[in-house]
């Protein structure tokens, strides 16, 4: 099967017949009646041909629980016992390939007891470091197959960019198997990182919710990013997901791909409500909603009240009592709000996110940054920080980002494989 270095395997031309395999489905761009099975994923599609792709390939595999098929089978524990694929080795990333490890943590190099397969971490490894795993692996071509959020501050998409620059730097090909964007890819939404901000919660200059897939980011960091070394990368598309899809309408599976994002609502809230991280106030985690609930010892109901008088739409907040069993304030009870999303079609994260931090500075005098100003890595700026100190309001933060979201939204245009 011969393939173009940025190839995207889709119904028709050279991969028609790949598409024909995959039955009752048509283009990635098709749209078939809602219903469950009605997407395949990439690995779905790579599988129903045959692992063609990968045929004479050592591989290796990053991904971590969320890498499954719709009858919930990981995809290490499908592709090990089958010949038509040479599975040598799996990469692990932040909370580690079976999903052990909490925030901020990885599992470390083993043999996994399933499969025997040496396990290796990728975890804050990027550059010649990471590139240095993949020559000792011994692989020939990385497939990367994880969940993504759609956050930029959600570490898997940068595990992706590390291992494509890496990748390129240690001579392997990166084959990129496609999975929704579970809050839909309709819109980019919020500030684009300054790229004097870049971490590992933003390694390049994308929006806070970047409204694609982990393939279309794939494409887009290989000609924006790493035009100057790009990997050989291939991509393997859905069909039948369309960008206005929500997770439910997929019909597949949801397995939280972090400890902390027990559930598609999660991610809906996530790219907006995540900002807490860089406050002195809870962002629920320890909690069995982690940023929906938000709080801090000495908020009352003046907060939920100042939130909703704003009148955002799609969205209510509930007055809220919780007492986090770790991270912050744990133990102990704590006031704050609920995030009610009441019509996800029109609710925007990004600017509720904000529309938060705004009412809780001013009706909570404990109102503090991080001493680390980590809500500047947070919004890839520091903008949203000196803004909502100077007393600025919610349109007035988010009018200060729209010319570079523009243009991010021009840009992003290019990439996209999906319509509907």
């Amino acid at each position: 099967m011969s393939l173009s270095r940025r190839g995207v395997l889709a119904a028709g031309g050279a991969m028609g017949a790949l598409a024909a395999t995959v039955a009752g489905t048509g283009s990635a761009s098709a749209a078939p009646g809602r219903g469950r099975g009605r997407v395949r994923t990439g690995f779905d599609r790579l599988a129903a041909d045959g692992y063609r792709l990968l045929r004479g390939q050592k591989v290796g595999v990053v991904t971590n629980p969320t890498g499954i098929t719709a009858d919930v089978r990981h995809i290490v524990d499908v592709m090990h016992p089958d010949e038509r694929v040479n599975l040598t080795a799996v990469f692990g990333p932040e909370h580690g390939f079976r999903g052990t490890a909490q925030a901020g943590g990885s599992e470390g190099r083993y043999d996994d007891p399933a499969t025997g397969l040496p396990v290796y971490d990728t975890y804050l490894k990027s550059g010649r470091d990471l590139a240095d795993v993949f020559t000792a692996s011994g692989v020939d071509t990385v497939v990367f197959d994880i969940q993504d959020a759609g956050a930029r501050f959600y570490t898997y998409i940068w595990t992706l960019y590390d291992c494509m620059e890496a990748a390129a730097l240690a001579g392997k090909r990166l084959v990129v198997l496609d999975r929704p964007n579970p809050v839909t890819g309709r819109a980019a939404l919020g500030p684009v990182l300054d790229p004097a901000f870049a971490t590992f919660v933003g390694r390049r200059e994308i929006a806070q919710a970047h409204g694609m897939t982990v393939a279309e980011l794939a494409l887009f960091f290989n000609a924006e990013f790493l035009h100057e070394n790009p990997v050989r990368l291939e991509v393997v598309t859905m069909s039948g997901w369309r960008r206005s899809d929500f997770f439910d309408d997929t019909g597949l599976p949801w397995v939280p791909p972090s400890p902390n994002m027990p559930t598609p609502e999660t991610a809906l809230v996530y790219s907006g409500t995540c900002l807490f991280e860089g406050t002195n106030l809870s962002e629920g985690r320890g909690t069995t909603r982690p940023f929906e609930l938000l709080g801090a010892e000495g908020i009352d109901h003046r907060w939920a009240a100042a939130a909703n008088a704003l009148g955002l739409p799609g969205v209510a907040f509930r007055e809220a009592y919780f007492a986090p069993t770790f991270s912050k304030f744990q133990g102990k009870t704590v006031g704050g709000v609920q995030v009610h999303v009441q019509d996800r079609e029109v609710f925007d994260p990004v600017r509720t996110g904000i529309a938060l931090l705004v009412t809780a500075k001013q009706t909570w005098s404990g109102f503090a940054w991080r001493p680390d100003d980590w809500i500047d890595k947070l919004t890839g700026n520091t903008r949203v920080r000196t803004m909502i100190d100077a007393g600025a309001d919610t349109d007035a933060v988010v009018r200060a980002w729209q010319r570079d979201l523009s243009a991010f939204r021009a840009k992003r245009r290019r990439y996209l494989r999906y319509g509907g």
